[in-house]
């Protein structure tokens, strides 16, 4: 069984079994990541395009990591060096790499709905890895089988997610993904640095830290993006540090046994303590390992050949 769908936009619309379906399809390819040589014919004549217009190492090296061990072929779009520098529409590059027989496109952009925009303009699968504060749906995967890899059960899991909600499309794809799989979502950070409609989700908001972490079993924690703000949410960095660092003292609040996450990149020391991001109950490396696997899993399946 496949994917019943030609794109890979948003995690919202996706039902338990779908989900489920791309977790255990990670499996069987997080076994091939581990062997001496990690390739698999799945995609062999197949070519896969990602087209970035935001900076993303993590993100691009992952998926092109991902598709190469399933030996497809890939070409990688930088904005600047590609067309759109010179004034060519989004959907107009698009139909461009179409006409090289692109099976599949994995976009990162910064405006929110561009991914949806594409996938209504070309024949090709559309995988979103990214659209400004809108989704980021194969990261929230990940994560979710990073989870499911340490043991724990979606049904009744308290997890935390701590930060800049507002500018997160992590967190948004996780909350949808997460209370849709039966988990209690705790969302923790400053009002100011909260969307204002967000309990509509089925979360609950904590603006106190220490609360908020009270025996969670997974604590996720979010990049400060300043980048992404446009205008001071806080006072100041290190006053954000104080209120919302992730420290080892903090830990302790949460349930025996919890796990601690983080998309990547770390501010070691502003969100995370440098202690707490290399100790045990970290799984930050995990989840970029996870990554790759989750990636061809889901490759494999928006390729039709699930």
């Amino acid at each position: 069984m496949g994917l019943k769908r030609k794109d890979l936009l948003s995690l919202a619309p996706l039902s338990v079994d779908e989900i489920a379906l791309i977790l255990d399809t990670a499996d069987s390819f997080k076994e091939v990541t581990g062997r001496e040589i990690k390739k698999v014919p799945a995609l062999r004549g197949k070519t896969v395009v990602n087209l970035f217009f935001e900076p993303s190492t993590r993100t691009r090296t992952s998926f092109e990591l991902a598709a190469k061990r399933l030996s497809a072929d890939v070409i990688n779009f930088a904005q600047s060096s590609s067309s759109v520098v010179k004034g060519e529409t989004l959907l107009d590059t698009a139909r461009n790499i179409e006409a090289m027989q692109a099976d599949i496109i994995v976009l990162r952009h910064s405006s929110a709905g561009a991914a949806e925009t594409l996938a209504r303009g070309v024949r090709s699968a559309v995988i979103n890895a990214g659209d400004g504060w809108h989704e980021h749906p194969t990261q929230a995967l990940l994560d979710l089988y990073t989870i499911r890899e340490r043991g724990l059960r979606f049904e009744g899991l308290r997890v935390a997610i701590v930060g800049d909600v507002s500018h997160s499309r992590v967190a948004r794809s996780n909350i949808y993904a997460l209370t849709k799989l039966g988990a209690e979502v705790r969302l923790i950070g400053p009002a100011t640095m909260m969307p204002l409609d967000i309990r509509q989700l089925g979360v609950q908001v904590y603006y106190n830290m220490d609360e908020g972490l009270r025996g969670v079993n997974v604590i996720m924690m979010l990049r400060l993006q300043l980048e992404r703000q446009g205008r001071a949410l806080f006072p100041t960095i290190r006053e954000y540090a104080r209120l919302y660092g992730l420290t080892a003292e903090r830990v302790k609040l949460a349930d025996a046994g919890a796990i601690v996450m983080h998309p990547g990149p770390i501010n070691r020391g502003v969100e995370i303590a440098p202690d707490v991001a290399d100790s045990l109950s970290s799984v930050i490396l995990d989840q970029v390992a996870n990554g790759v696997a989750v990636r061809m899993g889901i490759l494999y399946l928006m390729s039709g050949a699930g």
